[in-house]
């Protein structure tokens, strides 16, 4: 696939777009790899991407099969897997994938604790599909790139395919995890403070505004400060948690790419590219559970100051 019809450019390229599905206008023009004219669409259409210029036509409504795909699909595997073992559970002493199942589930029930000191019986069970959805959609990467995108070629029956494996390496996955916390944060805070409250916090927080004397004229001044200040800081959370994953992840997937183009340059860089990819495929393992694991600690933190109502945030 590397060395056959693209280039190392045109290989890399390939293997970081999404299968994409969108709508095209009426009138628009599709273009062949040479930039010719091949088809004039009648009537607004949706259709599959054939190139990255049609995905950026297609606009904010297109949608990334490959990574629906992939994230949906595993999310339904680790419910599958997960109701299995709790089906399987008994008394005695656990083996294999029960052992591993039960260690886990009293790691994160741990953390939580540890990290969570409030009443909220979602917060547990929500870090560990976190966990393990995401430790899920992050093995992907271990799969050889070629695998999977040369059996969608064949499938559909067209060398010019795109199709991703790993769902963390697309940052609307990342972001639309990350914001769905943030959306659960604020839901929180505004339930466990008030609205009031949550109001207060963000324009009375870090510097209390005065309310005696001549200095309250500097009260004004100091919320807006405040209202800045702390919208920045709530913005930036889902910001960071997101692109902390899609950053980590999109990179050790671009590496193991960059080994593969080494497999088409020859006996002795193939041999050498062999080596590369076993050391980095176990490198990769820490950072797969690392980053499944910082952003599953991250929401609980989140999650620990929606709940806090003290006046220390």
């Amino acid at each position: 696939m590397a060395g056959e019809s693209l280039t190392t450019t045109s290989y890399i390229q390939h293997h970081l777009t999404n299968m994409t599905y969108g709508k095209l206008p009426a009138g628009y023009q599709r273009l062949d790899h040479k930039g010719q004219v091949v088809e004039t669409l009648s009537a607004d259409t949706w259709t599959m991407a054939h190139n990255s210029q049609e995905m950026k036509d297609m606009g904010f409504m297109a949608i990334h099969l490959d990574s629906m795909g992939w994230s949906i699909g595993l999310g339904l595997i680790f419910c599958w897997l997960f109701s299995r073992a709790a089906r399987r559970a008994h008394a005695g002493v656990p083996k294999g994938f029960q052992n591993l199942v039960e260690m886990t589930v009293d790691f994160i029930d741990n953390t939580v604790k540890d990290t969570f000191h409030y009443k909220n019986a979602m917060v547990a069970p929500m870090a560990l599909t976190i966990f393990f959805w995401i430790f899920m959609m992050n093995a992907m990467d271990l799969f050889p790139v070629d695998w999977f995108p040369e059996l969608a070629q064949i499938i559909s029956g067209s060398e010019h395919t795109y199709f991703k494996v790993v769902p963390t390496t697309d940052p609307n996955v990342t972001l639309g995890m990350s914001f769905t916390v943030f959306a659960l944060m604020i839901f929180f805070s505004i339930k466990e403070k008030g609205l009031i409250g949550f109001v207060k916090e963000l324009t009375c927080h870090p510097f209390a505004p005065p309310t005696k004397g001549w200095p309250i004229i500097f009260a004004p001044l100091l919320i807006a400060i405040n209202t800045i200040l702390e919208s920045v800081a709530l913005i930036a959370k889902p910001i960071s948690l997101g692109l902390r994953l899609f950053g980590n992840l999109y990179a050790g997937e671009m590496i193991f790419i960059l080994i593969a183009v080494m497999f088409g340059a020859g006996l002795f860089l193939g041999l050498f590219a062999g080596v590369l990819q076993w050391a980095w495929a176990v490198f990769h393992i820490l950072v797969i559970a690392l980053q499944a694991f910082v952003f599953m600690v991250l929401t609980i933190v989140y999650m620990a100051m929606a709940h806090d109502t003290g006046e220390n945030h």
